[in-house]
């Protein structure tokens, strides 16, 4: 079943309209339209509200052999749709070559994928947007890291968790509150033992 028929399912069980379903999620009833008729995609934030409002995982959301087990009525969306405790949702970008094991994408649900030209050998990076909502999901990336000493430093990934910032090496994980500027000198101090320059430490937040 494709997210768009995923969508179209959970509106309807929910008795809303596109107009309805468009007002919660603070968007158009173009928008709305275009997701159903899989013209095209939400954008990350509205399929983590969309996971949100009805209560689905982005697994159940986002891939094709996984169906709609159980639909759930709710009247409310982002945090008021929330009963319970939050699942932890990962969000950040990872360079396929930068892993020695492919198989951590199986965790990943992927958004985007970008070639980058390097302008060096490997000629190109691919370039992975992605969410995942697996809780050891830091411990699994940081196993499969690439190091290369040899370069003069190391692979790492940076992603985020709510209101918590993540960049992992290989066997290492440090985290920071993102506003939190003492903490983040302190993982930017530690990225630099590692072979990173300043230049690579303009990660998003």
């Amino acid at each position: 079943m494709k997210l768009s028929e995923k969508i179209i399912e959970l509106r309807k069980a929910n008795g809303m309209t596109q107009e309805e379903f468009a007002s919660k999620c603070n968007v158009s009833r173009q928008s709305v339209s275009k997701w159903e008729a899989d013209i095209a995609l939400p954008e990350t934030e509205k399929l983590l509200m969309l996971g949100e409002l009805f209560r689905v995982s982005m697994d159940i959301l986002l891939k094709d052999d996984l169906t709609l087990s159980e639909v759930k009525e709710v009247h409310s969306c982002g945090n008021n749709a929330i009963q319970g405790k939050k699942q932890e949702v990962y969000e950040g970008v990872l360079i396929k070559e930068s892993v020695t094991d492919d198989a951590i994408i199986d965790l990943l649900n992927v958004h985007k994928i970008e070639l980058w030209n390097t302008g060096e050998k490997p000629k190109y990076w691919t370039v992975l947007f992605f969410t995942s909502d697996k809780k050891n999901f830091p411990e699994q990336v940081s196993k499969v890291m690439r190091t290369a000493p040899d370069n003069g430093g190391n692979w790492f990934v940076d992603f985020k968790s709510g209101n918590k910032k993540y960049i992992v090496f290989k066997d290492k994980i440090l985290k920071y509150q993102i506003g939190n500027q003492t903490e983040k000198d302190y993982v930017c101090s530690e990225c630099r033992k590692m072979g990173i320059n300043d230049g690579e430490m303009n990660w998003s937040e």
